[in-house]
């Protein structure tokens, strides 16, 4: 049997090396952040692989929009699938906006009419989001009338990137770097209602099929799938499907708060993709219980550390 190696700090240590003392150790979180962050380097450093990010929860909100951006840059994320408020908050940010540190006990009626929305202890004013109706407008009225009508959600995405006046944004810089974004529920997001509005005088019908065939090529053609999941849900079961015709992904690393008790699939782990021909039987993945935004940019900065050497 190994034996439990203690973790060491010492001055001006790296992201890297406490990483390296939390993968010595080897056991409970310590263990699966630096199985994850072997899993992240082995991504990154091979051409051949394809990785696919999924991004569920406030992360952008949450202050992960410029490592993502960062990883897009760089050539390390070959597609994204994301929930669609994830990319109304990256469209706040581009116009201007931000998001602010707020309070888990403050009085919602009195931000409410201070015109404040609350996302745990993020606060993002309201006003924000009548500039991106505003701009999901004008953009929509600048797409031909006949192409309307059968609209692929990433043509209409990068319809708006071209238009933000910050190219920072991680939309911009998936366009720049031709890194398609799918975001098969973004409907349910405040630029879904635009959308409906819209729809009510104006020709304008979106087909999801479009992305979903874009999507399943995506992992057909992918040579070695990796997975990137923060958080579960739609954008997480995509990625995995847009694998399984390809027999599964090879390399997974998930982020998860969720509990995999009641067998919902955000909190399950990935041992039960495998039964699914998901993820292939001998691909290297871990599950990592935690908040993606402590526990992503640790073991983000930790593999890019790696890869710079």
């Amino acid at each position: 049997m190994k034996i439990v190696e203690q973790m060491k700090l010492y001055p001006h240590m790296t992201v890297d090396e406490l990483v390296q003392q939390m993968d010595g150790c080897g056991i409970l979180g310590a263990g699966r952040v630096g199985l994850a962050t072997r899993i992240l380097t082995e991504m990154f450093s091979d051409e051949r692989c394809t990785v696919f990010l999924s991004l569920a929860g406030p992360l952008v909100p949450g202050g992960l929009r410029q490592i993502i951006g960062e990883l897009v840059d760089r050539g390390f994320i070959d597609a994204i699938v994301t929930t669609g408020a994830n990319i109304v908050h990256d469209i706040i940010e581009a116009l201007g906006y931000h998001h602010f540190v707020g309070s888990f006990f403050a009085n919602d009626c009195e931000l409410h009419e201070r015109g404040i929305g609350r996302i745990g202890d993020v606060y993002v004013q309201l006003k924000a989001f009548e500039a991106v109706e505003k701009l999901v407008l004008q953009t929509l009225d600048e797409i031909h009338e006949e192409k309307r009508k059968r609209l692929a959600l990433q043509d209409f995405l990068n319809h708006i990137s071209e238009k933000l006046p910050d190219q920072t944004a991680i939309l911009a810089k998936c366009k720049a770097h031709s890194v398609p974004i799918f975001s098969p529920g973004f409907l349910d997001s405040m630029i879904g209602l635009n959308l409906w509005t819209y729809s009510q005088t104006k020709a304008l019908t979106f087909d999801p099929l479009q992305d979903l065939r874009r999507l399943m090529e995506l992992g057909l053609d992918a040579k070695r799938p990796g997975a990137i999941i923060l958080g579960g849900g739609l954008p997480k079961h995509h990625v995995l499907m847009a694998n399984i015709l390809g027999k599964g992904v090879d390399l997974a690393v998930q982020i998860t708060m969720d509990r995999p008790e009641a067998g919902g699939l955000s909190g399950a782990y990935l041992e039960e993709a495998i039964s699914w021909g998901k993820i292939r039987r001998r691909a290297k993945y871990v599950t990592v219980i935690g908040d993606a935004t402590v526990c992503f940019p640790l073991i983000v900065a930790s593999a890019l550390e790696r890869v710079s050497t």
